[in-house]
């Protein structure tokens, strides 16, 4: 079995990104990959088809792999509920909650199993390529850690340390974080790659030579800034990356998805966005909320914090405008418990029961139970596929997809739904009308998973191309020794 594990020297640097290269390019040479995250902290995530929930990234590592997703491949999943808490997800299930004060010390049982996962995932492939999180150089985090160099220790990986030079400084922090480490962790850090370059990569050589010299990693490459390549987003703010490049349509649909304080599942939207024609705005801004053909309300962690915080802001009323008068409204999962009668959450916010907007003529009962399920149906003769990740079931009727129709208001359960190209476009149609706007869809466009699966293949492309993808490979099979004790 072979190993690596791709190290970031900051959070956002590209792991998840290369991660993902590397699994396509190395399952195109015929290698026997599979990914891992020991531990993801993210409120936007995925049900796999044994019923287990991991992180969306991790779902799309194992598309690029070839393999079947479960919770092997995330065994933790961290899902903050507010600024000092987070719920556990252990081996796809809901496993209690880790609060701030207990992140370097609580995790002990969480490290367990996630080491077994490990196990239990090397033993079945030929080359595992895990991610790490945040930086290993979080040395006031290292005595707990069991995601980056606590992995590396513990299944003797090599690290890859990518940095990224478009936020500045990126051989000081490679530098740094190799300096910062202890040396049995150094010994792990063995070669390293810069990402998201714009420019002559050869005005970066006396600086890599020096970053060399110093720490004796050397340089497997330079990736380029990528600008069609980028993964299922962390928040919702690279929806607009979706839009098709000749996008020149004079008849628009706009879209207004309401950023909540903690939204989950935000990647719902981006189908939206790939569709032409369609101009998908995430905001927080009432004026485009009262002016835009559909208002879109997603998924939130925290399903009554968001709602009393809609209605503070008074976006809360505008939705309402908006139905009153007969215009699109879609809610998502927590978007939708919002739109109903009441929401009776004793298990998430331990609130009891709290007036809705009162859109939909059903209620929202939160147990203790999650609801995790791969459901479909058909709507209008269309296929409809979608995922479940929820503690509050609505009593709705099943006029639409996991939810229900009112008028010009929808509501569903189910994420996932719009990616689905016949759906989405039949449904985008019925919007467009109700909005009087002469949008119609464009059956010749590329669908969302095509789009996404090239996305992938380019990725790959570059990755091939900019990185040493012979030296990563025997970096790999090459275990490190942990050091004996005098």
């Amino acid at each position: 079995m072979a190993g690596l594990l791709v190290a970031g020297t900051s959070s956002d640097a590209g792991k998840s990104l290369v991660v993902t290269g590397l699994a396509r390019a190395w399952r195109r040479r015929g290698v026997d990959v599979a990914p891992f995250k020991a531990q993801n902290m993210s409120n936007h995530s995925m049900v796999c088809r044994d019923g287990s929930e991991i992180g969306r990234a991790q779902y799309l590592q194992c598309r690029a792999a070839g393999v079947e997703a479960s919770s092997v491949h995330n065994p933790v999943l961290l899902k903050p509920g507010s600024d000092r808490e987070a719920f556990v997800v252990l081996r796809g299930q809901p496993a209690g909650r880790l609060r701030a004060g207990e992140y370097a010390t609580g995790r002990r049982h969480l490290a367990g199993a996630a080491f077994a996962a490990w196990d239990e995932l090397a033993a079945a492939h030929d080359l595992v390529v895990a991610e790490g999180a945040g930086s290993p150089a979080e040395v006031n985090l290292r005595a707990g850690d069991y995601v980056n160099l606590g992995l590396a220790r513990h299944a003797g990986l090599p690290v890859l340390l990518v940095g990224d030079i478009d936020r500045g400084g990126v051989l000081a922090s490679l530098f740094g974080t190799w300096a910062l480490v202890d040396d049995a962790d150094r010994a792990h850090l063995r070669a390293y790659a810069i990402n998201k370059f714009r420019g002559d990569p050869s005005v970066l050589e006396p600086g890599l030579a020096t970053v060399t010299g110093r720490t004796g990693m050397p340089s497997v490459g330079v990736l380029p800034w990528l600008e069609d390549v980028w993964i299922d987003s962390e928040d919702a703010l690279s929806v607009g990356r979706w839009r098709p490049p000749t996008d020149a349509r004079p008849d628009r649909l706009a879209v207004a998805v309401v950023r909540l304080p903690r939204t989950s599942n935000a990647t719902d939207v981006d189908a939206l966005a790939c569709e032409p024609g369609v101009d998908v705005r995430v905001t927080t801004d009432e004026d485009a909320c009262r002016e835009a053909d559909l208002v879109v309300l997603p998924g939130s962690r925290a399903t009554v914090s968001d709602l009393e915080w809609l209605r503070r802001t008074g976006i809360a009323d505008v939705v309402r405008g908006r139905a009153a008068a007969g215009r699109p409204v879609l809610g998502i999962c927590g978007g939708y418990q919002m739109l109903c009668r009441a929401i009776d959450d004793p298990v998430e916010s331990g609130d009891g029961v709290v007036e809705g907007l009162g859109l939909l003529d059903a209620d929202v009962a939160f147990g203790a139970d999650k609801v995790l399920a791969r459901p479909s149906t058909t709507w209008r003769g269309v296929p409809v596929e979608g995922y479940e990740i929820h503690h509050g079931v609505v009593d709705d009727d099943g006029s639409f997809p996991g939810g229900m129709r009112q008028d010009s208001v929808w509501g569903t359960i189910w994420h996932g739904t719009l990616e689905g190209d016949a759906f989405r476009r039949a449904w985008l149609a019925e919007v467009a009308a109700a909005a009087g706007s002469s949008w119609a869809p464009d059956a010749s466009a590329p669908g969302f998973a095509d789009r996404r699966e090239a996305m992938v293949d380019l990725l790959a492309d570059a990755v091939e191309e900019h990185l040493d993808l012979d030296a990563l490979t025997e970096l790999a099979h090459s275990p490190v020794a942990e050091p004996v004790a005098p």
